[in-house]
């Protein structure tokens, strides 16, 4: 069985991406949600999930120039999981989705 690790989400930029330039290239860091409608006794309840997204090179230039907060994305990469010391000396652990298409579905203004 040949099993992928792969993700696709469809949601809404939290925060305007931030682009860093590295030596070997740009990355491109931001926020995406999701939300999940459903009925609760009788009531249409939203649940709004947050993700942490990385890009690099041309795929981040290309976010990096065209989106903002609000601007609603379809993206395809995949799940890392990753650990960092921080300022503490606390070993922090955290999961990306590393992106590596994006389609801009709307550039509409973050209420």
């Amino acid at each position: 069985m040949n099993l992928r690790n792969r993700v696709q989400l469809i949601g809404n930029l939290g925060s305007d991406p931030k682009v860093i330039e590295f030596e070997n290239g740009k990355k491109v860091s931001f926020s995406l949600a999701t939300n999940e409608f459903y009925t609760k006794d009788g009531k249409t309840v939203k649940n709004t999930t947050w993700h942490n997204l990385v890009a690099w090179n041309k795929t981040a230039e290309l976010i990096g120039n065209n989106l903002k907060k609000g601007s609603e994305i379809v993206i395809n990469g995949k799940l890392v999981n990753r650990s960092y010391d921080d300022k503490d000396g606390n070993k922090r652990y955290i999961t990306e989705v590393v992106v590596n298409e994006v389609v801009f579905r709307s550039q509409k203004e973050a209420a």
